[in-house]
C-alpha cells in the first residue's frame, strides 16, 4: 500500500535546487509522486522515509 511521508527542507533558495530535489526524490525506489517547493516535499510511494533523507542529503540540503 502506497503511504504520504512530509519532508521539511531548510535552506532552499532557487527552482534549481527545487528541480533537483525533485529529479532527486522520484529517481529512489517506490517513489510514485513527489510534489516539492522551497519549505518541503509530500512524497507519495512505497518508499522507507530514511530512503527520502539520503536522497536530499545528497544535495547538500538539510531535513528538518
Amino acid at each position: 500500500m502506497a503511504q504520504q511521508i512530509s519532508l521539511t527542507f531548510d535552506n532552499v533558495d532557487d527552482a534549481d535546487t527545487v528541480n533537483r530535489l525533485t529529479t532527486a526524490l522520484m529517481m529512489v525506489d517506490g517513489v510514485e509522486s513527489a510534489e516539492v517547493g522551497r519549505h518541503g516535499a509530500e512524497v507519495e510511494g512505497r518508499v522507507q522515509r530514511d530512503a527520502l533523507i539520503r536522497a536530499v542529503k545528497q544535495l547538500g540540503v538539510e531535513v528538518r
